[in-house]
This record gives structure tokens, sequence and C-alpha cells, in this order.
């Protein structure tokens, strides 16, 4: 198919409805995603980030054939999902966070060739990409071992060798490194760049900022059931505003002086002052962070100032804007 989006949803709608009561049935309907639309481009690694209960494992679940859409189309490789279902499924992977879907007592090469036999794979296709897989992921040396000897991170490496054995063109990964150690998280990060560097298309879901950040091409952000930002990260910062952020920790009895003099900040600053036992931080927002520096000056000393932080927003500063309702 020739189409260049790996994937294109639009007006994509989940509703799910329940039923309780026993002589007076009772049902409810919820909405878990609502109206949404975005495109991914081949060969690009996405994001999609949101709190818990937003929609975004309901939304890869359509994408990925799982779920049927409620109301709206879904695109994937050119092919529709509801439609041409089996024709999607040969070519896309996809895994989720946790330890289930692998046998625990057979060995990692074992898990991977018993899944190879469910997808119709040839023994000799089976036999080449099983030890290449392997490699991949970093699990080379403990192909023979028992899955149930491995860590997390080592787990969710081979759930990523299972979703690639059929070769697929897009892999979906909801939470890769959720319960990993940061060791793990690292490697399974340097794996999926790998994957982008051999053409892949990825979308992940994850609640990490700086993993999104580290990975992603573009970003869309789900609140609520409804797309509410998507952008490079770059531009979803500029969105928000290009302000500084410098964090100040004082003593607690010098904090009164401290604001007075801050006070004289212009009307393009704010100010807020939170807890960080056992001091106090005042955190200011401004476009201009020297014109602070040089009110901050005369106190840049153990005796009112313990600690200072000058720093450009973050992806995390973004998102939480965003989420709690400021305007982006």
């Amino acid at each position: 198919m020739g189409s260049r989006f790996a994937v294109e949803a639009r007006k994509l709608q989940k509703e799910f409805t329940s039923r309780s009561g026993f002589w007076h049935t009772k049902t409810k309907t919820t909405v878990a995603v609502e109206d949404i639309t975005f495109r991914v481009n081949r060969g690009e690694l996405f994001g999609l980030l949101g709190p818990n209960g937003a929609g975004k494992t309901t939304t890869v679940k359509m994408l990925s054939t799982l779920l049927l859409p409620t109301a709206g189309t879904i695109s994937i490789l050119g092919f529709d999902a509801v439609k041409q279902t089996q024709e999607v499924r040969k070519r896309i992977g996809f895994t989720f966070g946790g330890a289930r879907g692998l046998y625990g007592r057979l060995s990692a090469r074992d898990n991977l060739r018993y899944f190879s036999e469910l997808y119709g794979l040839e023994p000799d296709i089976t036999q080449r990409r099983i030890p290449e897989l392997l490699e991949l992921v970093g699990l080379s040396g403990r192909g023979e071992d028992r899955v149930e000897t491995f860590s997390s991170g080592m787990q969710q490496r081979l759930h990523l060798a299972r979703a690639l054995l059929h070769d697929p063109e897009l892999i979906f990964l909801d939470e890769p490194t959720v319960g990993i150690d940061p060791v793990g998280a690292r490697e399974l990060r340097g794996t999926l760049k790998e994957l982008i560097a051999r053409g892949k298309t990825l979308l992940l879901t994850t609640h990490y900022m700086a993993e999104a950040e580290e990975l992603c091409d573009r970003i869309a952000i789900i609140k609520q059931g409804r797309l509410v930002a998507l952008d490079t990260t770059a531009a979803l910062k500029r969105s928000i505003s290009g302000d500084s952020l410098i964090d100040v920790q004082v003593k607690k009895e010098s904090l009164p002086v401290l604001k007075e003099h801050l006070a004289r900040l212009d009307g393009h600053s704010s100010m807020q002052v939170l807890d960080a036992p056992p001091f106090k931080k005042i955190s200011i927002r401004t476009p201009e962070p020297g014109a602070v520096m040089q009110l901050l000056a005369p106190f840049l000393n153990p005796d009112f100032i313990q600690g200072l932080e000058v720093r450009s927003q973050t992806l995390e500063d973004v998102y939480v804007a965003i989420i709690q309702g400021e305007p982006a």
C-alpha cells in the first residue's frame, strides 16, 4: 500500500457499556476515548502520554486491532484496521508492560520458538531470526536460561524480541519500561533507538517524561480521552512559554526578607513558595533570568541561600501545565 503514514486515526472513539442490578438493570456508558485524530509517519518514534485512565492503552489496543472502535476510522500502513485486520496483524507487533505472556519454565529460546510456530514462520526463518533477535535485545548469552530466572528488564526485552519475530514494520510499546531498574530501562531504550535506525516505526506510551523527551520525535498528550496537544518536544515547550525556571533553596528564617526583595520583580515573572524540608524553596518563572540573578546577588551566601538552580523548562513542566489545564 502506498500510504506514507504508518498510522492514521480519524475521529476515534471508544465507549464501554456496563450493567448492574438484578431485577432493575441499570446501564452505564463510559467514554474512554473521544474524537481522537492523529497521524504517525513511517520511521518515526511517536509518544503517547497522559495520566492513568486517560485512554492511552485503549487507544493502542484499537490501533493494534485488539479492540474495535465505537466510531472513527483507523488506517495502519495503508490498511483498514477493522476491514483488513489480518493484513494489519501481519505487519505489526506489540508489547504490554509486565511479565504476562511468557512461559517461565521455558528458556528464552524455547519461548521464541513456540511463538514462531504460532506466527506460522518457516523453520529456516525461525532458526535464523531467534539468534539475531536475542542479540538485538541483549540476551544472546541467556538464550538457554529459564525465563523465570530473568529480571523484569530482561523479561521486557524478551517481550520485545517476541514482538519482532515476524519482522513487523510497526511496533506498539505500552509502557515498556514500567517496573524496570534504571540500567535495564537504559538498555531497552538503546534497543528502541537501534530499531528506529533500522527503519522501524514505533508508537510508545510511557509515564516517564525524561524517557519520552530522549526518544520521541513527536508527542501526543491525552487527557480524559481527548487529544489535548501534539507536536515535537521543542515546540511543546515553546507553546507554554520560553521562560526560565529558577529554584532557590532558603532557610525558613530568611524567607520573609527574600520574598520582600523579590517583590520588585516585574509583572512578567511569577514566584511560588514551596516546602523543601528542612528548607523552603522559592520557584521563580521568568523571561529575564539575568534580572532575577541581579536581585538575588546580595543574598548569595549560606546565611540566606542554601542552593540555587537555573534551568529551561522540561517536558515534565509542559506536561504538568497541560494536564492541570494551563493554556498551551
